[in-house]
């Protein structure tokens, strides 16, 4: 994998260990589970976890889905080892690639369903749209991916959500943005399902669904 920098999961490596734990008090697995509850997922499809980190989503997908096979991407050696770990754990087999969200390493149409939570707002402007373009091209025919993601929202107030919304690109994760660079790589009927808020209401999340043609 060629060399290039990336922003951890945990922001810092130095909070990997910590991650896990955190997000789920946060409410990050909640989330998740609402994410795959919503895909309506058939037995035996092939499913893609972009920036699928310390691989909680994937195991989450496997675990529901046994006959599916199940892929998480991530550029983070760190945080994949730990997936690794996760997994064998539970006792699921999924497949684990180091690689970039706008270099997938894979053929055309490959994949049922692509799922990406809570890395959108790491990628530069650039990089979200190669990323959309990327996903469109492993989709299948009709197949659909699904986004979540904390949004920026300027009505928030309070240290955490001022500090929080000037971390990584949060300014430009909104809806109006998203959406456009969905509808602007040719997915298709993009639209965002469903919104949320962790830390009561501190920090705003969104759902989007988009499908390939």
């Amino acid at each position: 994998m060629s060399q290039r920098e990336f922003l951890p999961a945990a922001g810092r490596d130095l909070f990997l260990p910590v991650y896990d734990p955190i997000v789920s008090l946060m409410g990050f697995d909640r989330a998740r589970r609402e994410l795959i509850s919503d895909a309506k997922l058939a037995a035996g499809q092939h499913l893609l976890d972009i920036g699928c980190g310390t691989g909680t989503l994937v195991v989450m997908l496997k675990r529901q889905y046994a006959s599916s096979a199940v892929v998480g991407l991530d550029p983070d050696p760190k945080a994949l080892r730990r997936a690794r770990i996760k997994a064998t754990r539970a006792g699921v087999s999924v497949q684990l690639d180091q690689a970039f969200a706008d270099e997938l390493p894979y053929k055309d149409g490959s994949f049922d369903r692509v799922f990406s939570s809570f890395m959108f707002h790491h990628l530069e402007e650039q990089e979200r749209e190669n990323m959309l373009r990327e996903v469109l091209r492993v989709l299948k025919s009709g197949g659909s991916f699904y986004l979540l993601d904390f949004v920026a929202d300027h009505a928030s107030h309070g240290l955490l959500a001022r500090w929080f919304q000037s971390h990584a690109r949060m300014k430009d994760n909104s809806d109006e943005r998203i959406l456009a660079l969905m509808s602007r790589v040719g997915l298709t009927n993009a639209a965002k399902v469903k919104e949320g808020s962790m830390l009561f209401g501190l920090l705003q999340t969104a759902q989007y669904q988009a499908a390939a043609t």
